[in-house]
């Protein structure tokens, strides 16, 4: 199965890639608008969103950056296997400008963090949230421990959300995620470029 699926991601062009990765978050979004009109008056959920909440620069901030350090110094030290993602991440990020990144980053934060958190998590709790944003990772399926790791994440992350009720820490915590990783993605691709060519 990991075979197939890392054959596939294999098989894609670059703009088919961010096509799917675009109408993943698109479909997120548009499952959190219908649901939020469901089972929400008025979508009630969204006041759980302050922008202005001091705790983003305290919280939100701090936190996706020591998941960031964790998670590099994991790298650095475990057994390449334990994040071979088929090789997706490094596929989305390696070959893109800063500003593609933080964009990228920002959808995902924002659409994944709306249906995730605001939607499914203040409906039905942290445990059943959790489980499904973790089983939404589907290519983490594979590897028993980026699975592990992003059950944990979602943990972490739905933990400050029911801890601050503000999903914009949340969304603030998950772009600094996805946007630090796609930065060192990005360097540690040119870096290894760099080595080859010094060789």
């Amino acid at each position: 199965m990991k075979k197939k699926y890392t054959e596939l991601i294999n098989g894609l062009t670059d703009k088919e890639l961010l096509f799917h990765l675009y109408m993943t978050q698109l479909i997120l979004l548009v499952m959190s608008i219908i649901l939020g009109f469901l089972l929400y008056d008025r979508y009630s959920f969204l006041q759980n969103t302050d922008i202005t909440d001091p705790r983003i620069f305290t919280i939100g901030i701090p936190a996706g950056i020591a998941v960031v350090l964790l998670d590099i110094l994991l790298m650095r030290y475990l057994p390449p296997s334990f994040y071979d993602d088929g090789g997706l991440n490094e596929r989305i990020f390696r070959n893109r400008n800063v500003l593609h990144i933080a964009f990228i980053a920002a959808f995902v934060a924002f659409s994944e963090e709306l249906l995730f958190r605001g939607v499914i998590q203040t409906k039905v709790g942290l445990i059943v949230a959790s489980i499904i944003f973790a089983i939404i990772h589907y290519r983490y399926l594979f590897n028993w421990f980026l699975f592990s790791n992003i059950v944990l994440l979602s943990f972490l992350i739905g933990f400050i959300y029911d801890w601050t009720n503000n999903l914009a820490i949340t969304i603030v915590m998950h772009f600094t995620i996805d946007f630090l990783l796609g930065l060192y993605i990005k360097c540690k691709k040119v870096k290894d470029v760099n080595v080859q060519e010094g060789d």
